[in-house]
């Protein structure tokens, strides 16, 4: 069959709708949130962006809608059961159900075992496990009703190893996502939804450069990342959107607990 009259490939996601928690990006720039958002959007979801940013939230939707995509916007603080139970309210009076739940939101926070201090560690978990947590436990009840869904919660290769980043309490809050990932698998299996985590390596995000002080030590510290990698590069957003897509298809309808590592190999040694 030529191209002439090669039938159009269906869309992944053709009639699902997605919540991405995390979606929002800063203007000119692109987030690993965002770039799931958009993907999924090109493939035929109809995406909910949450954000603790409504501004950052509408960046993503502008982009999605200037694409011909549906999305629309909410401020989503994953640190307020009350904000996340209103997301998926507002997914289910928009789209009636709710096929994808990417939590995509994390922070680091500087310390070493000798440092750290238990605002900082409680704040750390708070935001990257409990807010995982929380909007996990929104979305299964109408996951189970359903007899579906996917969940994908957004790790680091910092969960398997040490980083010469001394971020302790990071570190331990994925790892312990990692595990709540595959508990949650386990656990809803024989509903049929599904939880997923994927491993982030090195990526080139807005998020990555804010870590430093000033765009040139951001630049440097860009340099210095691309050297650590394999590959002689960092993964960009769009690599994470790939993954995320595979695992909120159908194409990934038996895969459930798996820890999904995108890194181009930098954790391989």
């Amino acid at each position: 069959m030529n191209n002439a009259t090669r039938s159009p490939q269906p869309l992944r996601l053709d009639g699902k709708a997605a919540i991405v928690v995390g979606a929002g990006t800063p203007a000119g720039a692109l987030s690993n949130g965002a770039a799931c958002a958009i993907t999924f959007a090109r493939e035929g979801a109809r995406v909910l962006c949450a954000d603790r940013s409504l501004d950052a939230a509408h960046e993503t939707v502008r982009r999605i809608e200037a694409e011909g995509g549906q999305a629309s916007a909410i401020v989503a603080d994953v640190q307020s059961a009350e904000q996340l139970r209103a997301m998926v309210d507002a997914c289910l009076s928009l789209h009636g159900r709710i096929d994808v739940l990417h939590n995509n939101v994390g922070i680091e926070e500087f310390g070493e075992l000798l440092d750290i201090t238990e605002e900082s560690w409680d704040r750390v978990h708070a935001i990257n496990l409990r807010g995982a947590m929380l909007a996990a436990r929104e979305a299964m009840p109408h996951m189970i009703r359903q007899r579906g869904g996917s969940i994908i919660n957004m790790s680091s290769i910092a969960s398997r190893k040490w980083s010469p980043m001394q971020f302790l309490s990071y570190s331990t809050s994925k790892a312990a996502l990692n595990h709540m990932t595959r508990v949650v698998a386990r656990q809803y299996a024989q509903h049929q939804v599904r939880c997923n985590a994927i491993v982030a390596g090195l990526i080139d995000t807005p998020h990555a450069a804010a870590l430093y002080p000033d765009a040139a030590a951001a630049q440097a510290g860009r340099q210095q990342r691309d050297a650590r990698c394999p590959m002689g590069r960092q993964g960009s957003p769009q690599d994470i959107a790939n993954a995320a897509l595979f695992l909120a298809s159908d194409e990934s309808a038996y895969v459930t607990g798996l820890e999904l590592v995108v890194d181009g190999g930098v954790s391989l040694g």
